[in-house]
């Protein structure tokens, strides 16, 4: 759809829903902030504030919210403990906390700390398969002891998109707060938060935001809950009209800004705001259809050539996010080995190898290669060459 935006590496990537490649967008948005350091330096500040509330509207069209609802700010583990500190007040018998067992662990440790700190308990609810969840067994989880329930959008390792809308609704009904985390469905997964009713979400930009490493992640806060005070203030968190006023008690910001805290990383944030440019020039549906034309055939080539590999990835496009997870005994070597062949996937321990077919990007030609490099890697066995390689990936 938009290959002709990005740098792409060497070879055929497939590891965007752990970090998109650079686009033209962001390193020209960087080079001009930088710019803007060398020749203004502190006067640059004039142009610079606000930075992040001017981003609202990209990302609130991307996840169905209002652009005040939204806000660039922090990352996802200290965004997730500042809503925590807001949203979660253990009364009586609402104590727990409610996550899933396939949750990615930083969400986890932050849902651990705050029941911990308030008296009760993070419930995990178990996954029958170890790789997938099923929406009765969340339903039945939403029980009068639960205070708060956060939830992954789509599952970091097999890729199951949950029913966002279907179990918020639930979850209201039974009288609990529900956020989610959509770092793995941000700009590959059309949302629609606002109506959907959702309390509050947390995302990164750095997967399908291409926004770049560690850039600033984000947040979202349904308007039922402006007049929340913000469990973690801070000065950026303050009404614009007054925050130079330097006062010694905190005046928020009205909607989502209320939720930053400390001074942003204008660098950072210019990823960000270059990034957000493709997203200008498409839309989330049409990005959505062609990541699904995508993973369909990324599986129907699996099932074709690769009956070694087992697909973990629900079928059901309706029940599916954005990559495929294929199982393999040998996943770690056969990721390495790939890499060589300079093709880029994604390993997850002890067996998962995920595949991210990008809409904005990738083609079904490099699909074919990629499967055609794995089923000749498990034909020779050269993979077990890579015995002894490491690496962080």
């Amino acid at each position: 759809m938009k290959r002709d935006a990005f740098l792409l590496p060497r070879g055929i990537y497939l590891d965007g829903n752990s970090l998109g490649p650079l686009c033209y967008g962001a390193q020209a948005a960087i080079e001009r902030r930088l710019k803007g350091w060398q020749h203004l330096a502190v006067s640059a500040w004039e142009e610079w504030f606000g930075l992040a509330e001017r981003l609202s509207p990209a990302l609130a069209k991307l996840v169905g919210a209002r652009p005040d609802e939204v806000i660039a700010t922090g990352s996802i583990t200290s965004n997730l403990h500042a809503l925590l500190a807001t949203f979660y007040r253990p009364e009586g018998a609402r104590r727990n906390l409610l996550a899933t067992a396939l949750d990615f662990p930083s969400d986890l440790y932050a849902l651990a700390a705050w029941a911990e700190r308030g008296g009760g308990e993070l419930k995990l609810v178990p996954s029958r398969d170890g790789h997938t969840l099923h929406e009765e067994d969340l339903l039945a989880a939403l029980t009068p002891d639960v205070a708060v329930a956060v939830l992954p959008t789509v599952l970091y390792r097999s890729g199951q998109l949950l029913d966002v809308a279907a179990l918020t609704r639930a979850a209201h009904e039974a009288g609990v707060l529900i956020g989610w985390d959509a770092a793995h469905s941000i700009g590959a997964v059309p949302h629609d938060f606002h109506d959907d009713g959702v309390d509050f979400a947390v995302w990164c930009s750095y997967k399908y935001l291409n926004a770049g490493p560690g850039a600033p992640g984000g947040l979202f806060v349904h308007e039922r809950h402006f007049e929340r005070a913000p469990g973690l203030p801070g000065w950026w968190g303050s009404d614009k009209a007054v925050q130079f006023e330097m006062a010694p008690t905190f005046r928020k910001a009205r909607g989502a800004g209320a939720f930053q805290m400390g001074t942003p990383s204008i660098l950072a944030l210019a990823g960000l705001e270059g990034a957000l440019g493709v997203f200008e020039e498409v839309t989330i549906a049409d990005v959505r259809q062609r990541s699904l034309a995508l993973t369909d055939y990324l599986i129907a080539l699996a099932d074709t050539h690769l009956p070694e590999c087992s697909v973990k990835t629900p079928r059901d496009p309706r029940a599916r996010g954005a990559h495929v997870a294929l199982e393999h005994p040998e996943a770690h070597l056969l990721s390495l080995a790939l890499r060589a062949r300079h093709i880029i996937p994604d390993y997850r321990a002890p067996n998962l190898l995920r595949l991210a077919p990008v809409a904005l990007y990738n083609t079904e030609a490099e699909l074919e290669q990629t499967v055609a490099a794995l089923q000749e890697l498990l034909r020779s066995g050269a993979h077990r060459a890579f015995r002894a390689a490491g690496g962080v990936t």
